[in-house]
């Protein structure tokens, strides 16, 4: 992964590789300016290094996960993956919700709701959704200072909902195109969650071509597009009549309808039934978010491009390469080349963990007063969130760490070091990086 560097008036120079990030420290001629995501600062600027080449950010968003990559003269040359916390602001505002009713039942005369009275302004999104698109532009933001991006491509729709709703759409230069078949290919295997039919856990037992294991829940493996209703007995080729099995499952159901190839399992053909006509929550989130984020890109002054999660797909079979949220990212447009090389072995995972709470009054299950919370943040100069380093000369856990620390308002802090958390005195602890709400860390 290339190093981002900066001139000494902090404006993004080009990106270098890791053995000259290296000479640059060894020399004296930089210093680190920030570990995560790692960045030189230099002392003095020289003509070379005033060369600044084109970069391009591209972004996959996702519901749970966002793929973000640099490119570079055909190359990827950063990536990220950056976890966001939907679900957790949803159940905590959830559980606000209840403790507040739970109170004013207790402590207040009824009062009529007064829901007609309440407006949202044009574009709300619920907090849940409208971290995802904070986050993503904070991350945008702190990458344009990092780096010269000059572009920025975005995965706009997920799949095409046109060719969904009407498989038979009219149009040779719109049906006979290199995308044929990969909107519908792609929305099948988020919505199956890519196994065989989707049963939730594999089966124990292989396929046996008899039946005997009829949709066997198999994945990491080549699937193919099932019909529910055979098409040879009216069935239709809209996406609540299609599912996803292995060669052998489809192969054993052959033109017979489910509930005849399944009537010895109605457990199984339940299930199946109701996830076809299940909605995509994850995707019905992301698809929430695409467009505001999407507005928000043009705002930063840069040329967005967007691309649909068949093109993605299409450039990352194209490529040979496996499926991750970085490497989705990489493929997202149409200007992906046909050659593209990795300069990574592994991207930066980044989780957003939030910047606290300021509820001082911690209440039970039953919402009751239980304890007070202080209302400081940091304690002996650390905060929760800080990244630090710890030294320990003896014990247990005698060694050295980096990792990120929970503070207590006393002298024993938790540190979570890639190990299991363990507690540390904070005399043996020097920062590293000031809380920014994220954790950092490298897949293995």
């Amino acid at each position: 992964m290339h190093i981002f560097v900066l001139d000494k008036d902090k404006k993004p120079l080009a990106p270098c590789h890791p053995a000259k990030a290296r000479r640059l420290l060894k020399s004296g001629r930089a210093s680190v300016f920030r570990p995560y995501p790692f960045t030189l600062i230099l002392h003095e600027i020289e003509a070379k290094d005033c060369v600044v080449p084109e970069t391009q950010l591209k972004i996959d968003p996702g519901s749970q996960t966002t793929g973000l990559a640099i490119l570079s003269e055909n190359r990827v040359i950063w990536a990220s993956e950056l976890s966001h916390r939907g679900q957790q602001i949803k159940n905590d505002l959830e559980k606000r919700r209840a403790l507040r009713r739970s109170r004013r039942h207790r402590k207040t005369r009824y009062r009529k709701p007064r829901f007609l009275n309440r407006t949202r302004p044009k574009g709300w999104l619920p907090p849940s959704l409208n971290h995802r698109v904070e986050t993503t532009m904070t991350w945008v933001n702190r990458l344009r200072k990092l780096c010269p991006i000059v572009s920025i491509a975005q995965e706009l729709v997920r799949f095409d909902t046109q060719k969904l709703q009407n498989p038979e759409v009219s149009g040779i230069e719109y049906q006979q195109g290199e995308l044929l078949g990969y909107e519908v290919r792609e929305f099948l295997l988020e919505k199956w969650d890519r196994k065989c039919a989707s049963l939730g856990a594999r089966s124990l037992a292989p396929c046996d071509g008899a039946g005997s294991h009829r949709y066997c829940g198999a994945e990491n493996l080549p699937l193919e597009v099932e019909h529910i209703h055979p098409k040879s007995q009216g069935g239709s080729d809209r996406v609540s009549n299609l599912t996803l099995a292995c060669h052998t499952c489809n192969q054993a159901k052959g033109n017979r309808d489910i509930r005849e190839f399944l009537s010895g399992k109605p457990t199984v053909l339940n299930r199946i039934l109701k996830q076809a006509k299940a909605p995509l929550k994850d995707a019905a989130a992301v698809n929430a978010t695409r467009w505001k984020l999407y507005q928000q890109l043009k705002e930063t002054g840069l040329p967005v491009e967007v691309g649909t999660g068949g093109q993605t797909k299409f450039n990352r079979t194209r490529l040979g390469w496996p499926k991750t949220h970085w490497l989705d990212a990489a493929c997202v447009g149409k200007s992906t080349p046909d050659r593209l090389d990795v300069a990574i072995e592994k991207p930066l995972l980044v989780a957003a963990k939030g910047h606290g709470v300021r509820q001082r009054c911690r209440s039970d299950k039953y919402g009751f007063p239980r304890t007070h919370a202080p209302k400081a943040k940091s304690f002996q100069g650390f905060q929760t969130g800080d990244i630090v380093k710890a030294t320990i000369p003896q014990g247990k856990f005698a060694g050295n760490y980096t990792g990120r620390i929970a503070i207590r308002f006393r002298p024993s802090f938790r540190l979570n070091a890639g190990v299991k958390p363990f507690d540390v005195h904070p005399k043996y602890l020097t920062t590293v990086q000031k809380s920014d709400g994220y954790e950092y860390r490298f897949s293995k």
